[in-house]
């Protein structure tokens, strides 16, 4: 039969205790707070994203993603003031902080168009990149909607459930782009490229 095994002294190994973590002193203490710091975190985004949109306009080469991508600025622009509604809304002064989730995204999005040739593969990436955010502030917008409903902010709820609308309706742009031409497009260049190897 097995036996436990023991430490020099005869006794019988303690796990270590877990360690406790400390909230942070401005923590979000309940759904109010935790909802204040999130539109926070959501309008530094859209800031941070209004400069990232001209470097990936820049570096598409499709007339459709360039259009898109073109309206979308446009769009976002309009979301930071709509944030600003928001704040005012339930009494606040719009405040942004720094959304760690943004700064990685467009760090790798700048990363893929660096790596990539400028052309329909590019184009493919940007679209990529693109709705990884998209996606990003699609799971923001529909979680600070429902908070705003629970806490009784119908005015921040439907005000947030209109840019929601307009996150999805960028999404299904980019994949219509993508599936019409770009993906398919992307795929023979790496065919030839694969191709022109072999010979």
């Amino acid at each position: 039969m097995a036996t436990k095994s023991k430490s020099p002294k005869g006794k019988t190994k303690k796990k270590p205790a877990a360690k406790t973590v400390k909230a942070k002193p401005d923590a979000a203490e309940g759904l109010r707070d935790l909802f204040e710091d999130e539109l926070k975190d959501i309008y530094g985004a859209e800031k941070a994203l209004t400069k990232a949109l001209p470097k990936m306009i820049r570096n598409a080469t499709s007339e459709d993603l360039i259009d898109a991508l073109t309206d979308h600025l446009d769009v976002t622009t309009r979301q930071v003031t709509r944030l600003e509604e928001v704040f005012e809304s339930i009494g606040q002064k719009p405040q942004a902080k720094k959304c760690e989730a943004m700064s990685g995204l467009v760090k790798e999005a700048e990363e893929i168009m660096q790596e990539t040739e400028k052309g329909v593969v590019r184009d493919a990436a940007i679209i990529m990149a693109g709705q990884k955010v998209e996606h990003y502030e699609i799971a923001t917008y529909g979680t600070l909607c429902a908070f705003a409903r629970t806490l009784g902010e119908e005015t921040a709820a439907s005000l947030l459930e209109e840019t929601l609308t307009e996150e999805k309706d960028a999404d299904n742009t980019l994949t219509q782009i993508a599936l019409s031409s770009i993906n398919l497009e992307a795929s023979q260049v790496e065919e030839g490229v694969e191709e022109e190897s072999a010979e």
